[in-house]
């Protein structure tokens, strides 16, 4: 059983930051920089192929990151994740002990205010509840992948038109393609708080964007889920913009993502 992590990073240096971030398998940096390369080098338990490119977009760099790889299990991950010493470990113990998984999502340490998930119980995921989980959870069988011709959207997240949402989306194809996914107990890593890359604040865009994603996401219950969505979150979302105000403006991305 073969694990590579696929990592998206933004202009940095491949061998440190693999380093700090205590990649000890088979990994796949695609860093997005200012120019064209491809360097290879040899890590304590595997190596490390590392692609630069100037176009900007997670949703790219996972792509390319997905077109490249190579292992029978793959792990996504970001520039700010640092990996437990038996993140492998953990990861092919779970696919063992879960044969029929095409996708398991394990816990990542954030700082609490950024939490939106945490596994108590292994678990399947389902239309329910698969929308709170970000891409440096996912791991997946290579070939479940491949055979459903999922990959990830171009339009949302860091780099993109529209600010974030690419990793639900992802999740949602998955489950649209039959595959058998599950949440895990255990802990691969935790994350080290930096600047978001997408997130400035509770605007007009945010807003805005959310509403294009909720269109995408979830059709003609767009609208009525973008309510409940404020109405849950107006304590911290809304002390600028009202909740009917953001609700307008919600309504404004829908519309815009249908197309008029």
């Amino acid at each position: 059983m073969k694990l590579e992590v696929l990592v998206s990073a933004v202009e940095k240096d491949a061998a440190a930051l693999l380093s700090k971030m205590n990649i000890a398998t088979d990994v796949i940096l695609v860093n997005q920089c200012d120019r064209y390369g491809y360097e290879s080098f040899s890590l304590s338990g595997g190596t490390a192929r590392c692609f630069s490119m100037p176009e900007r977009g997670v949703g790219l760099s996972r792509n390319t990151a997905l077109l490249h790889a190579a292992g029978e299990f793959v792990l996504f991950s970001d520039e700010d994740i640092v990996l437990s010493s038996d993140y492998a470990e953990k990861v092919l113990d779970a696919y063992r002990a879960l044969p029929d998984a095409d996708l398991i999502l394990f816990n990542v340490k954030v700082a609490p205010a950024r939490r939106t998930y945490w596994n108590q119980l292994t678990h399947r995921v389902n239309w329910k509840n698969y929308g709170r989980y970000p891409a440096y959870s996912i791991s997946a069988k290579l070939s479940s992948l491949r055979r459903a011709n999922v990959h990830y959207s171009l339009l949302f997240g860091g780099g993109a038109k529209y600010s974030n949402g690419e990793d639900s989306l992802f999740l949602r194809d998955c489950l649209r393609a039959g595959l058998k996914i599950y949440a895990h107990t255990a802990c691969i890593g935790e994350e080290k708080e930096r600047p978001s890359t997408w997130f400035s604040g509770y605007h007009e865009k945010f807003f805005r964007d959310r509403g294009v994603l909720y269109h995408h996401l979830y059709g003609k219950l767009a609208l009525p889920l973008a309510l409940r969505f404020l109405l849950a979150h107006k304590d911290v979302m809304c002390r600028e913009i009202s909740v009917k105000k953001a609700f307008r403006i919600m309504r404004e991305g829908v519309r815009e993502a249908r197309g008029g």
